[in-house]
Order: structure tokens, then C-alpha cells, then sequence
């Protein structure tokens, strides 16, 4: 999510992104197989459903199922809505429904209550492909792809810790909400990682929720350093957490001494960390999501091979790499 994001957990330089939206190759696109063969869903109806609309991860996925459509010959429309919210989404997603899309690419924006409407589409004969979110009900997608966030929130501690040069101290996770499965994973990755694999930083407090609030957040973090003077570092697993998290920071005049690691690699995350308001970002990949959802939902059509499960990778983005091609070409877009 990107979440949003929020999220918000499943490609490619300022220039190489625009490439390859354009006729270029992501660097897992091929990964099923399928190639640009797949004749049989020549003209048929695909509907990729975003997480939210606008948000540069979810556009970074919209230019990768785009590219894959265009070269099976599949008609893909992109729907979304205004936030990331299943009260939101459902209706557009009863929509879709009625429409009897060939099959459905969607983030599901909470993992049981987007689980009934997804479920009478499949039932009704569409075929669904869950990208980068999920839902607990395992009966629905022939596929699931998405960032090992698990693994991302992991990495989260991994930097924190690279900052921190191995120092002591307490650190704390301001997240979006509970429900959603790719920032529910990073938490519990980078929880995890924190008790068993760095050892010299203690959870200053149970999770904190911002709601998607930069306001909240600020609030959450000022009110923590408050009650824990020796924090020294936050995880905020989306933008609006890393937003708020950096301007309580600052207002506690604790700006550079608290370090804060974000998540996701959009505009306004790169411009947080080329200001020095997040030391660290965990980037996705989202453009291999989108091109792997086109694939996998064409081969189920078809009644090819079909892969129930991909995660993909992650990788930490700080002012010290950002340049380096190897990292710089997983920076999101904000259009194709």
C-alpha cells in the first residue's frame, strides 16, 4: 500500500520506467512464460481495481498492466476509488460485477470486508488475480501477487539498524490501520525482525495507528517521545505516516536525532528523503505486480499454468544510493 498509501507490501528509472511502460521489459515480466503469444484473450475485457486512485504506486502497476494488455491484445480499463477505503470500493466493485469482465485485477482495500463482492465475481465466472493486497478468504484469486511485505518490514529494521550504526535505543511503528494485509505484514516483519535479529532496539510501544492521518501521526509521535525521551528511531509504513511521523519530529526539535524509516518510493517519498525528513525508504515493484497480473489472469483464462502465489522483492533506497541505476529505476510514477 502503497499502500497508500497505505499501504502500503507486490519498476524502473525516471527513464527506464518510461521506457518500459512504453515497449520496454520489466525485469520479471516473463516470469510465467506466457510471452506476448497469448492470442486466445486477444480482445477480451480485463479491469485492473487500484487500492486509491492517483497514488503513484497503483499508477506504477497501472503502467505495467497496460503494457502487458497492449501485447496480448486485451482490453484493460482501470478503476479505483478516491480512498483507500472498502465502504468505497465495494460499490465499484458490485459494478465491475455486473459488467462480467473477462477477468478482475484487484487490491483489495481491507482483507475481509472486499472478501463478499470479490467472491460473487469469481462465483459469477470472471476470473480474479489479487495484486499487491489480499483477502483471508483463500478460496478467492486463481492468483496472488505481491511484495513479500513480511519481508520488506524486515528490511525496515535492517535499515534502521544501518543508521543507527548498531546503537541502542527504543523504536516505534506508526501504521495505517488494522485489516490491511500488506501493512499488517510489515509490521509483523519488522516486529519480528526487531526481537530476533537486532537485539539492541526494544518496541518503545505497541503499534500506532494514524488512520492515513499525517495530523494523527504527528500527534502519535510527539506524545511518544514525550513518554520515551530516548526513542531513536520510527517505522512509518506508509507516506502519510512518514509525513506526519517527520513533522512531530521536527516540532520536537528532535529532527535528525530520531530516524525515521518510510516505505514505498513515489515522488513525495523521494522528496522526504532527499530532504532529510525519512533517512530510508523500502521500495517496491509495483510495475512487476501489474505485468504479472495481466499474465497470470490470461493464463488462467486460457487454462495454462497458472502461479497461485508470487512475491515479490523489495529494496532499501537512502540519499546515498538513490542514483545508483540498480536502484534508481524502482522509483514510482505519477503517470505512464
Amino acid at each position: 500500500m502503497r499502500m497508500h498509501r497505505t499501504v502500503m507490501g507486490t519498476t524502473i528509472t525516471a527513464g527506464l520506467l518510461f521506457l518500459a511502460a512504453c515497449g520496454g521489459n520489466s525485469d520479471s515480466g516473463s516470469t510465467s512464460g506466457s510471452g506476448s503469444t497469448t492470442g486466445g484473450v486477444s480482445g477480451k475485457k480485463f479491469v485492473l481495481m487500484v487500492g486509491v486512485k492517483g497514488d503513484p504506486f497503483y499508477v506504477s502497476m497501472e503502467c505495467g498492466a497496460k503494457e502487458k494488455a497492449k501485447a496480448l491484445g486485451v482490453n484493460l480499463q482501470v478503476q479505483g476509488p478516491d480512498k483507500f477505503d472498502a465502504t468505497l470500493q465495494n460499490p465499484l466493485l458490485d459494478a465491475v460485477g455486473a459488467a462480467k469482465p473477462a477477468a478482475l485485477l484487484v487490491a483489495p482495500n481491507d482483507v475481509k470486508a472486499s472478501a463478499t463482492p470479490l467472491k460473487r465475481i469469481q462465483d459469477a465466472g470472471s476470473k480474479v488475480v489479487l495484486v499487491d493486497t489480499t483477502v483471508t478468504d483463500t478460496t478467492i484469486g486463481a492468483s496472488r501477487i505481491a511484495t513479500d511485505n513480511k519481508l520488506g518490514g524486515a528490511k525496515a529494521a535492517e535499515a534502521l539498524n544501518t543508521l543507527m550504526n548498531g546503537a541502542k535505543g527504543k523504536v516505534l511503528v506508526i501504521s495505517t490501520d488494522p485489516g490491511v494485509s500488506s501493512v499488517d505484514a510489515r509490521v509483523a516483519g519488522f516486529e519480528e525482525a526487531v526481537k530476533t535479529k537486532y537485539p539492541n532496539f526494544t518496541l518503545a510501544a505497541a503499534t500506532q495507528y494514524s488512520h492515513n492521518s499525517p495530523q494523527e501521526a504527528a500527534k502519535i509521535v510527539q506524545a511518544e517521545l514525550q513518554r520515551t525521551p530516548d526513542l531513536v528511531g520510527v517505522f512509518a509504513t506508509n507516506l502519510f505516516s512518514a509525513q506526519g511521523t517527520s513533522t512531530g519530529i521536527r516540532a520536537a526539535g528532535k529532527g535528525g536525532k530520531v530516524k525515521v524509516v518510510g516505505f514505498d518510493a513515489g515522488p513525495d517519498q523521494i522528496k522526504q528523503l532527499q530532504a532529510g525528513d525519512v533517512q530510508a525508504l523500502v521500495a517496491q515493484k509495483p510495475y512487476d505486480i501489474g505485468v504479472q497480473g495481466v499474465e497470470q489472469a490470461a493464463n488462467a483464462l486460457e487454462g495454462k499454468p497458472v502461479q497461485a502465489s508470487i512475491a515479490t522483492e523489495s529494496l532499501i533506497v537512502t540519499k546515498d544510493n538513490i542514483n545508483d541505476p540498480a536502484v534508481n529505476k524502482y522509483i514510482y510514477k505519477d503517470k505512464c
